[in-house]
C-alpha cells in the first residue's frame, strides 16, 4: 500500500490521486501491470479535456442512466483499474439501478478474479459474478473471453469502462447495448458504444448513479425519449472538438 500523501493544494491533486489508486491496485493483485500504462493514456486524453465533464459527456451519463433503468437486465463489467479507481461507487451505481456486478479481465487469473470480487464485497456489494464463467463472447479467444451466462451472457445492456476495442465490438456484434466509459473518443470501444461517455470514470459513475436517482420516478415513455434523443455521433464529435479546443466544445 502506497504510503503517499497528496496535498489537498497541489494544481494536480485528483490526478495524482488517481496514479496512486492504480499503484494500489497493482499492490493488492487487483490490476495488472498493463493498467498503469492504460490509465496514463486516459489522464493524457483527461488533461485535454481539461479534467472537467464537458457538456457532451454529461448528457451521455444521463441517457446512459435512462438505458440501465429501461434495461431487463443490465450489468456492470468491473476490471481491474475500475475495481482500484471507483469500487464503492461501482458498487452504489449498482444498488442504484439494479444492475448486476460481474468481473471480467483481459489478463485473467483466478487469484485476480477472487481478489477483485472480495474487493467489491469490502466496498458493499453482496453478490458478484464471474468466477463461474460459464459461457463465451463469440469470436474472441483465449480467456477474456469468458462470461458468466446469467450475467454478461444474457445482459441486454452492458456498462464497460476502460474496456479493449475488439471485446467492446464482439460484444457490440452480440447485440448487447453498451455504455462505454473511455477518454479516448476516437478509441474502439466508444466507437463501438451505443452510449460513449467520454469522460473520467471517477466522475462518470457518480454522475450516472445521481442521474439515475433523478429518473428513478420517470416513465417508461420520458426514458424512452431520453435514449431516443441522443446522437451519439454529435457526442463524439463534440468531444473531439474538447480536445482540439483545450477542453471547451
Amino acid at each position: 500500500m502506497t504510503d503517499v500523501e497528496v496535498p489537498e493544494s497541489h494544481p494536480r491533486y485528483e490526478s495524482l490521486l488517481t496514479r496512486h489508486r492504480i499503484e494500489e491496485g497493482v499492490e493488492k493483485g487487483i490490476t495488472s501491470k498493463q493498467g498503469l500504462i492504460a490509465q496514463g493514456r486516459g489522464e493524457a486524453f483527461d488533461y485535454l479535456l481539461g479534467e472537467r465533464t464537458i457538456p457532451s459527456a454529461r448528457e451521455a451519463e444521463r441517457v446512459a442512466a435512462a438505458y440501465l433503468l429501461l434495461a431487463e437486465h443490465p450489468v456492470l463489467s468491473v476490471n481491474g483499474n475500475v475495481a482500484a479507481l471507483c469500487p464503492g461507487e461501482m458498487v452504489e451505481l449498482a444498488e442504484a439501478s439494479g444492475a448486476a456486478l460481474e468481473v471480467n479481465l483481459f489478463n485473467r487469473t483466478p487469484e485476480r478474479m477472487q481478489a477483485i470480487v472480495d474487493h467489491l464485497r469490502e466496498h458493499g456489494a453482496e453478490e458478484v459474478l464471474g468466477l463461474t464463467a460459464d459461457g463465451r463472447i463469440p469470436n474472441l479467444d483465449h480467456e477474456r473471453a469468458k462470461v458468466d451466462r446469467e450475467g454478461i451472457g444474457t445482459a441486454d445492456v452492458v456498462l464497460v469502462p476502460l474496456e479493449d476495442g475488439d471485446r467492446a465490438e464482439a460484444l457490440a456484434a452480440m447485440g448487447k447495448t453498451e455504455l462505454v466509459v473511455d477518454l479516448n473518443p476516437m478509441s474502439r470501444s466508444a466507437r463501438s458504444a451505443t452510449v460513449p461517455i467520454v469522460d473520467n470514470i471517477v466522475r462518470a459513475v457518480p454522475n450516472v448513479t445521481e442521474s439515475v436517482r433523478e429518473l428513478r420516478d420517470a416513465s417508461r415513455q420520458e426514458l424512452e425519449a431520453i435514449v431516443e434523443a441522443f446522437d451519439r455521433e454529435a457526442a463524439l464529435a463534440a468531444a473531439e472538438r474538447a480536445i482540439r479546443e483545450g477542453g471547451e466544445e
